[in-house]
């Protein structure tokens, strides 16, 4: 089959990569669409030193299942994390920080830039059919910015700052205003300031942000340079949560303790919410898609998304 090959950080166009075989308990799945995101980026830059099939954000059909032949011919999306079940965090309901996890396109199990993936049949989730496959690839993304609220509490009483107007931080900020809160979102380019306009979600400069004015401040560039605005930017006794990749990053954590800034790592997210969301129509991500690319150009694809102000790139398996 066709596939998107990392290795030693170069990425390859291969036609030579086996249809996979599912395990017990998995299903074979068409990948229908699947996006480039940040950490798909970052992976080749070795912020995870991964040999394999890139590629975790995707919705597809199943097209062969052992265990539930039923279920053949579903849409689905699929949570990336695959858990063990029995060590420590799994019998602690915490399955996306078991022990020996493997992680779709990221740790030790072949990701969705190519045209059959396997996953656990707990891991794919229907899609109803009123979302189009070009939102329902959002899912997973979605959940991950989600999940800020599964751990945070955020109110109409919320002063909210998002640091970055990228990819995620603008499915967060679509997320947010859901809440009532009072939200505001740095962004540095016209694209950025436009597309949360038609959200109706308010945009700042650096430049103009407070310092110690936001009780809760969503860091979403990775960057030392956004960690450092989102110090600045938080009340004392506030919150600070981290929604990127990082990758050997220095801060100066004194502030942090003087003021007693919580900081909250944040990562995965649940589907279900999400796919609510889609199917309601409460967000709207289809605008942030730039541009999409058949499998058979996926290099050119992730050229094209590293340009200046390129949102989301989709990879589109050919029949």
């Amino acid at each position: 089959m066709q596939a998107i090959w990392l290795q030693n950080r170069k990425l390859s166009y291969r036609t030579d990569i086996p249809v996979p075989i599912p395990a017990n308990g998995e299903a074979l799945v068409k990948v229908l669409l699947a996006g480039i995101c940040a950490t798909d980026l970052q992976l080749i830059k070795g912020y995870y030193p991964y040999t394999g099939i890139l590629g975790h954000e995707f919705v597809g059909e199943i097209v062969q299942a052992a265990d539930a032949p039923e279920r053949i011919g579903e849409r689905v999306v699929g949570e990336i994390n695959v858990a063990c079940g029995k060590c420590d965090n799994c019998v602690r309901n915490q399955p996306t920080h078991c022990e020996q996890r493997n992680v779709l396109g990221i740790i030790n199990r072949n990701g969705a830039f190519a045209e059959y993936l396997c996953l656990p049949l707990t891991n794919l989730i229907p899609v109803p059919n009123s979302i189009p496959n070009e939102m329902a690839v959002f899912t997973e993304p979605l959940a991950a910015a989600l999940q800020i609220q599964q751990q945070v509490s955020i109110a109409p009483k919320h002063k909210v700052l998002i640091v970055g107007a990228g990819r995620l931080g603008q499915l967060i900020a679509q997320t947010l205003i859901l809440t009532g809160c009072h939200l505001q979102v740095v962004a540095r380019y016209e694209k950025q300031q436009l597309l949360l306009a038609t959200h109706k979600i308010a945009w700042i400069m650096e430049q103009d942000i407070k310092s110690h004015n936001f009780d809760i401040v969503i860091e979403a560039t990775g960057s030392k340079t956004g960690f450092n605005l989102a110090i600045q930017a938080v009340r004392p006794r506030g919150i600070i949560v981290l929604k990127s990749t990082y990758k050997d990053m220095e801060a100066n954590l004194s502030s942090i303790v003087i003021n007693e800034i919580t900081l909250v790592g944040s990562r995965c997210g649940p589907f279900a919410p999400a796919l609510h969301l889609l199917e309601n129509k409460l967000v709207d991500p289809s605008r942030l898609i730039a541009n999409k690319f058949p499998l058979s150009q996926s290099l050119q694809a992730f050229d094209y998304i590293q340009q200046p102000g390129i949102m989301k790139v989709l990879l589109q398996m050919e029949p």
